[in-house]
């Protein structure tokens, strides 16, 4: 496997949920009064375990559902399983939470950093809407952003890179220049690799299981991992201040 050099690219598209959104939190949040109707209450983990696997599946089926409409039929699935009841207007909290779900602490930070060297774009399983709640806590201005609804799909459908690589062929820029940057193996990595990109594990749950995304099938390798954003932008910045100081 080649050296990745950051210098090397002019644009990073970025998941946004387990990446920059600290999804996980927010979903165990939104579902904690589901959680206490439960004789007994299960664990985060299997919560975050049960979410993914009805989330996937209901992007499996309904793959133009908006996101938050579909987190809505997620939460009334879990309810069956989890064998509680739920309210439609309960259901429809857990889809109207995206917005409150916060962003990792060294995200803002990070991505103001990188903004300086670099285009960067949103590919994410979201609506617009939901997007543009969470864009407010990110606190930076992306270059593009196409989300699920934009594009008819869920990651990790090849459409939705096969969008992304179109969309930054507009920008200017072709494959090579460009470098996905993500948490889940599962819906990101292992397509990406598939569309010839290179790619950036941030690597968040480190040691902790799939928590809310599904393992995904078959070996896939990314080209760097870091256990967050912040890692990234610092081994950014010491490639700069290298490439600087040969240049001095």
């Amino acid at each position: 496997m080649s050296v990745l050099r950051l210098s090397d690219f002019k644009v990073l598209s970025f998941d946004c949920y387990g990446t920059l959104i600290d999804w996980e939190t927010g979903i165990l949040a939104a579902l904690a009064p589901l959680a206490a109707k439960c004789s007994t209450p299960p664990s985060g983990e299997a919560l975050l375990e049960l979410y993914g696997r009805l989330e996937s599946a209901q992007e499996a089926e309904t793959p133009a559902l908006i996101y938050r409409d579909l987190l809505t039929r997620v939460h009334a699935r879990m309810a069956s399983e989890l064998g509680v009841a739920a309210s439609a207007a309960e259901n429809a909290a857990f889809g109207a939470s995206i917005g409150a779900w916060p962003a990792f602490a060294d995200s803002p930070q990070a991505l103001a950093e990188l903004k300086r060297d670099f285009k960067l774009v949103i590919l994410s399983n979201v609506d617009r809407e939901s997007f543009r709640a969470s864009n407010a806590r990110l606190r930076v201005e992306f270059d593009a952003i196409l989300t699920a609804q934009d594009i008819g799909s869920y990651k990790p459908d090849a459409r939705n890179f096969a969008a992304l690589i179109a969309r930054v062929a507009e920008m200017g820029h072709g494959k090579a220049e460009l470098l996905h940057v993500a948490q889940s193996l599962y819906h990101d990595h292992v397509p990406a690799k598939q569309a010839g990109l290179r790619t950036v594990w941030i690597d968040r749950r480190a040691g902790k299981g799939g928590g809310a995304t599904l393992a995904p099938q078959g070996e896939v390798r990314p080209d760097a991992r870091f256990t967050s954003l912040a890692a990234f932008a610092q081994a950014h910045r010491r490639e700069v201040q290298a490439i600087g100081a040969r240049g001095a």
